[in-house]
């Protein structure tokens, strides 16, 4: 609040003035006036004041007599001890006061107008307001933010939905193919055995058949004139000794069922191999900077100049052009291969998760980043103090090894792996693999690994 006192006097702007239990200051000559040409003692402004409050206050009971919310304003207005209006303001009890207040209990305490009172409070109230309009905006910015993250959300899920069934339909169909396959192969076994059956049928068929003759031509020899029997005997018995072969019972004759079932969905799943693919690294979309397309596959980093309008999540790099991915990576060995092709600027290597994604930082293994890259044209390590790399040629394909509990990360060409650079470092936590591409004529691609099945 202002100081009570005021610098000058409030008539005629005179030095010296005296402060008046109202709060006013005068100067003598003002209040010799005073008592001389308006026959009163008190101070000018408030009479000036009131004088006009009161034919202001005439009109308007005039006009409203009557009304109780007038009447209670105007008994707002009126000290509740003295019924004197409220023209001071008591700054170290923060209340209105009237003079007749102010020079009994508030004639020790600093106090103001009412103008004045009101001119400061409203000061303090305008910052006031200020700094919630601003916290308004900011939870308008924040909840829109929210909107659009909830509108990424249901895409995101949506494109998830559309490309799990267009994977199940691959394996749908591979699984639909190789049924039919299989089911196509028992069926021609069945043939095959089924004709070698009725081949030996028929061949049996005409076997019964001629030896039922040989019966019947016997019977009728033994029925027959008895010189004609004894002279037809001896054909007849060489007739009777002619008897067909004993069918043979040949293996193999039935369906070979272990062959088809034995270990079916293991033999399935090894053909399967050639048409999936495991994939080492997969790198998680929702780190990667607006500038980096991530392919469907989770395998593949473009680099496009149309910054996509993607949520502002924690995890998402918003100054370097790079992804990470989607598993952390600690105890033990892991190995991962990138194709780099022809791009012309690119980056690899592991990142601790806590690694700043918002603002720059040193891209060293002090601020918990280890990589490798081709800068203008350039090899380099990004080690405390960036280091050229030599290489006999270019590698188009780069392989990375990290020992976590050697503390090793070992980059290599992928071809005939020669050493392009090594770090040595121990590692207290997990770290994740790190893709920088900032080439928009040559993407980066993660490369499927070999799998392998022991059997025990």
């Amino acid at each position: 609040m202002a100081d009570a006192a005021d610098p000058s006097c409030t008539g005629c702007q005179g030095t010296d003035p005296r402060t008046l239990p109202c709060g006013h200051s005068l100067c003598v000559a003002c209040l010799q006036l005073c008592r001389g040409e308006l026959a009163q003692s008190g101070c000018t402004v408030c009479y000036g004041r009131d004088v006009l409050d009161g034919v202001v206050r005439g009109l308007l009971d005039s006009l409203f007599r009557g009304q109780p919310r007038r009447d209670a304003l105007a008994a707002r207005d009126l000290c509740s001890l003295h019924g004197e209006r409220l023209t001071l303001f008591c700054v170290e009890d923060e209340e209105p006061v009237c003079p007749l207040c102010r020079s009994a209990e508030h004639q020790e305490h600093d106090c103001c107008s009412t103008e004045e009172a009101v001119r400061d409070c409203k000061r303090e109230l305008r910052a006031t307001l200020k700094t919630l309009e601003e916290k308004l905006e900011a939870l308008n910015v924040a909840k829109l933010t929210c909107d659009e993250t909830v509108e990424h959300i249901k895409d995101q899920s949506l494109q998830t939905e559309r490309l799990l069934k267009e994977e199940f339909e691959k394996l749908h169909r591979f699984l639909r193919d190789e049924e039919a396959a299989l089911v196509a192969t028992l069926k021609e076994e069945e043939e095959q055995k089924a004709q070698k059956i009725r081949e030996k049928i028929e061949k049996m068929e005409g076997e019964i058949a001629s030896l039922s003759d040989t019966i019947k031509t016997v019977e009728e020899e033994m029925e027959g004139e008895d010189i004609s029997l004894l002279q037809n005997f001896k054909a007849t018995v060489e007739r009777a000794q002619c008897t067909p072969q004993e069918a043979e019972k040949a293996a193999g004759t039935l369906i070979d069922v272990a062959k088809h079932l034995g270990s079916l969905r293991h033999r399935v799943w090894e053909k399967m191999q050639g048409v999936t693919q495991y994939t080492p690294v997969v790198l998680d979309p929702n780190t990667a900077d607006a500038c980096l397309l991530v392919s469907d596959d989770l395998t593949t980093v473009s680099y496009t100049d149309d910054e996509q309008h993607l949520p502002d999540n924690p995890e998402r790099f918003s100054y370097y052009e790079c992804v990470l991915g989607s598993e952390g990576l600690g105890s033990g060995r892991h190995a991962w291969d990138v194709e780099v092709g022809d791009s012309s600027e690119w980056a690899l290597g592991v990142a601790k998760e806590t690694v700043l994604r918002k603002e720059w930082f040193p891209m060293s293994p002090e601020t918990g980043l280890w990589s490798i890259g081709l800068y203008a044209g350039e090899y380099r390590a990004r080690a405390p103090v960036s280091s050229a790399i030599a290489v006999k040629k270019k590698p188009h394909r780069v392989r990375v090894q990290l020992d976590w509990d050697r503390g090793r990360l070992t980059f290599s060409d992928a071809s005939d792996n020669a050493l392009l650079y090594r770090f040595q470092q121990r590692f207290t936590e997990k770290v994740f693999p790190y893709i920088s591409n900032t080439c928009k004529h040559h993407p980066l691609r993660v490369l499927p690994g070999r799998v392998s099945v022991t059997l025990e």
